[in-house]
């Protein structure tokens, strides 16, 4: 199984709007095949915890303007690492730090990217 098409469309648009507010190694990951909770996890990086904030509206508002609702929200306190999930993808939005630590890409390495246009 893969990501499905409006999966792809969220993650691309999730994309976008944190390259919009200048995120870091943004990523999606297909992990389809591997969970059964959800279809792609976008992943970006912001540099301290004001950006990581942007970052996440962005997301949200972008994502809202497509009708689609966050289903729940981790993280938003402390802004090191924020976890959005909107059902068909999750949002992991995090410090620089936080990223390289947990590193969740070599977590999820056998999972194929989706390709995004950012």
């Amino acid at each position: 199984m893969t990501a499905t098409d409006r999966a792809i469309e969220l993650a691309r648009a999730a994309a976008a709007a944190a390259s919009d507010k200048l995120a870091t190694s943004v990523v999606a990951i297909d992990v389809s095949d591997q969970l059964a909770l959800t279809d792609v996890f976008v992943v970006a990086s912001g540099d301290n915890e004001r950006q990581v904030t942007a970052i996440v509206d962005a997301i949200e508002e972008r994502l809202h303007e497509l009708k689609v609702k966050v289903v729940r929200r981790e993280g938003k306190r402390e802004d090191r690492w924020v976890l959005l999930d909107f059902g068909d993808i999750v949002v992991h939005v995090m410090h620089d730090e936080e990223r390289e630590f947990y590193d969740l890409e070599r977590l999820w390495r056998d999972c194929p990217p989706v390709p995004l246009d950012v």
